[in-house]
């Protein structure tokens, strides 16, 4: 029996956990096919510019607490918007993704597993639609990835959330002061929702819940009132006020989503302090949360998630997302997952537990 030959690739973001995915998936396919595996170097870009790694077992070896990924990754690379110059030297947007599928049966592979979040699965999705036999596996901090009850990487990220939300509630004591952590999620709130929880912050404030300043400056001033000369308060980048937008740092023209989200702290902490006449400060945690070693949670979900990945890539089924449905790893379609997000909603469980707790959400 022909031995399967199955390519890996790391889209979009780093997260811890990425490294133990790719390891489950080389180690499981070799162990029960002696599958060959061919790392895809730098995400998609790796198959437009043709950059490639042999995937071994020892090479995979070691790598299950390690951060970041051992193939590189980007998420600035859209194959079917992909920037590169003109006859003249100006550089265009044009669709390169008939390249990619040339040079993926150039390798003879016989099915690609693509590790990424919603803009991955998204061209995964697309690539499908041109007979790239593709494997989804979900991965991002924002917990935003439809399908999949969580995603690897998040409770990562989270952990390192509510470590510094530990850290903060000790000064703010000492100084009397209103601290303001500002963490990622872009248009999700599900990290500032579990860390905040986790961290025991007094205010949380996500995307899908517009907020109202006097809602928390009324907050504020209760916990004043009976003592409690400090407040936490966690947002989401993506949160806003009221009637108001999304604070965007930048855009970044060449990425999948452009849209760069972050400042809201900054506007948070200064809109309290004239609010409230008390001392705010903030602080941005940015790409802590995507670094460094995966909890122990997000290294047995990421290797489960790998194994199953090889189990379908030997299966010959393609063109599915593995996912956590409870406590079992299942699979889902892709074209179900491309475009869609996972948002917090208003009436979540988490959300009733916030409000019963006293925590204010804004609103």
């Amino acid at each position: 029996m022909k031995k399967k030959r199955i390519g890996v690739l790391t889209g979009g973001g780093d997260c811890p956990g990425l490294n133990a995915v790719i390891r489950g998936v080389v180690k499981a396919s070799i162990h029960r096919a002696g599958a060959e595996l061919v790392g895809i170097l730098d995400g998609f870009d790796g198959l437009i510019k043709r950059r490639i790694m042999p995937l071994t077992w020892d090479n995979a070896s070691g790598i299950l607490v390690q951060g970041g990924t051992i193939l590189g990754t980007t998420n600035k690379v859209d194959p079917f918007h992909y920037a590169e110059p003109d006859e003249k030297g100006r550089m265009t947007k044009r669709d390169v993704s008939d390249r990619l599928v040339s040079y993926f049966n150039e390798l003879k592979l016989d099915i690609l597993v693509c590790i990424g979040g919603d803009g991955t699965m998204a061209i995964s999705s697309k690539l499908m639609q041109k007979g790239m036999p593709i494997v989804g596996v979900p991965k991002t901090i924002d917990n935003d990835i439809w399908g999949t009850d969580i995603t690897f990487g998040f409770n990562s990220a989270m952990t390192t959330a509510a470590e510094a939300i530990d850290k903060l509630h000790t000064t703010a004591m000492s100084h009397h002061r209103i601290m303001v952590v500002e963490v990622m999620g872009r248009y999700a709130g599900w990290l500032a929702l579990e860390s905040g929880l986790a961290g025991g912050g007094d205010v949380i404030l996500l995307p899908e819940i517009p907020y109202d300043l006097d809602k928390i400056r009324a907050l504020v001033g209760e916990r004043s009132k009976k003592g409690r000369q400090f407040s936490i308060v966690v947002v989401s980048e993506g949160a806003k006020p009221l009637g108001g937008e999304m604070v965007v740092q930048r855009m970044v023209k060449e990425s999948f989503d452009p849209v760069r989200l972050g400042g809201i702290g900054q506007k948070l902490a200064s809109d309290l302090e004239s609010a409230t006449k008390m001392e705010s400060r903030v602080t941005v945690l940015g790409h802590l949360q995507r670094g460094g070693v995966p909890t122990p949670f997000d290294r047995v979900l990421a290797t489960r998630f790998g194994v199953k990945a090889a189990e379908i890539c030997l299966s010959e089924e393609a063109g599915v997302m593995v996912a956590l449905k409870g406590n079992d790893i299942v699979s889902v379609p892709l074209q179900e997952v491309g475009g869609k997000m996972r948002l917090v909603d208003p009436g979540h469980s988490l959300i009733r537990t916030a409000r019963d707790l006293g925590i204010c959400l804004g609103d």
